[in-house]
């Protein structure tokens, strides 16, 4: 999932705006013959680390929902972020665990892009899910990125710091909200396994209720200042330069919103109005998104009492 002001971390698929990024799902880049990776394949990233790219492409999932397998030896292995209700891709999982224990199925949230294949895949291995909390859903409102997986049922919630063993190596829950409530990070050694807080490919789109700016960029300080060698995120390749790609992501944010600071403080606007100047030449159907990035930011410079709301335009505070 995604927002609509993107940049990839390592250089491969690099788009400096919002329209070069609509111009790739035009071209339906997420289908071409260059993938990120062979879908449903099992490709080894570094020792204990595997990933499986689910067939789900699209304009908020990019290629597709990476799957991790993370364990080293032939005895125990964990899944983060199963995936999409796709029994091909469940199936591919199972094929990559092979005759290893599956200790454990993990979510880092509950968009149906990333937690759905959690039942389907504790069916075939009696493993258990463990993870982000689920949401309750009638106090969301809708959502522009992705619908929630209300049939989300975890046997262990894990909270901020708590761990699970594979293999003997802990993988620790990294509580970040933001882009939703109950999203959670997984570390593991020197790597972290960042869902859709970080991602290879964009910037996070945070809507609201669910979606609350001020913990999205708190959450991302608090990755910042955790010296991470390596991110794996959910969509897009992995992130080499933690620190400094999430500096910039925090910039990125803080620059959206002096710009929304101004626009309203040259007169009172609504939210579209805002996103027509905020976005300039956007693709219609990216609108929404935008819409809701937008309202996160306003919600929270409404608490911080720097802008004001009346009859649905805003205006400084």
């Amino acid at each position: 999932m995604w927002s609509v002001a993107a940049r990839s971390s390592t250089g491969r698929g690099r788009f400096s705006s919002a329209a070069e990024l609509v111009f790739a799902s035009r071209s339906g880049a997420w289908q071409s013959a260059g993938v990120d990776a062979p879908y449903e394949i099992s490709e080894q990233l570094e020792p204990g680390i595997a990933r499986l790219l689910a067939h789900n492409p699209s304009a908020f999932t990019y290629y597709g929902t990476q799957t991790y397998l993370v364990g080293e030896g032939e005895a125990e292995v964990a899944v983060i972020d199963p995936g999409p209700a796709d029994p091909v891709h469940v199936d591919a999982i199972v094929e990559a665990v092979g005759g290893r224990r599956l200790v454990a199925i993990l979510c880092t949230h509950t968009h149906r892009d990333h937690s759905p294949a959690a039942a389907m895949l504790a069916e075939r291995s009696a493993a258990q899910i463990v993870g982000c909390a689920p949401l309750a859903l009638e106090t969301v409102g809708p959502r522009a990125d992705a619908s929630f997986d209300g049939d989300y049922m975890p046997n262990r919630i894990l909270g901020d710091g708590e761990s699970i063993d594979i293999a003997g190596a802990a993988l620790t829950a990294v509580a970040t909200p933001g882009h939703t409530s109950n999203h959670l990070c997984y570390a593991y050694g020197d790597a972290l396994f960042t869902g859709d807080h970080v991602m290879g490919w964009s910037t996070t789109v945070v809507v609201p209720p669910d979606g609350d700016m001020a913990a999205y960029i708190a959450s991302l300080d608090k990755l910042r200042q955790r010296g991470d060698r390596i991110y794996f995120p959910a969509h897009g390749p992995p992130v080499t330069n933690p620190s400094q790609y999430v500096r910039h992501l925090i910039g990125h944010r803080m620059q959206r919103e002096r710009q929304i600071l101004r626009l309203v403080s040259e007169k009172p606007r609504d939210i579209p109005e805002i996103v027509a100047n905020a976005y300039p030449g956007l693709d219609p159907r990216l609108t929404a998104a935008a819409g809701g990035s937008v309202h996160a930011h306003l919600l929270d410079l409404q608490r911080r009492g720097l802008v004001a709301e009346e009859g649905g335009e805003w205006r400084s505070g």
